[in-house]
């Protein structure tokens, strides 16, 4: 209806212990964030929400360093 597909994994990954790993199993979140079906239903998201909130503080402790424009270069040949 919306464009979208599903398809299954046709390949698996192993690691150096030769144990299969990452199959049915997903990735633990550094940070938790509880998905409220109130928040979501009124069209907040939670986990964005948080994400953002986390960057900013990011921005904050380590603002990025914008370098001092440097002269134009004499291209003239004199």
């Amino acid at each position: 209806m919306d464009g979208g597909t599903v398809i299954a994994p046709t390949f698996g990954i192993y690691n150096t212990q030769g144990e299969w790993i990452i199959e049915g199993y997903g990735v633990d979140p550094d940070i938790e964030v509880i998905a409220d079906p109130a928040r979501l239903a009124k069209g907040e998201d939670p986990e964005l929400d948080r994400g953002v909130a986390e960057l900013l503080k990011e921005l904050a402790a380590n603002p990025p360093k914008v370098p001092k424009k440097p002269a134009y270069p004499n291209r003239s040949g004199r």
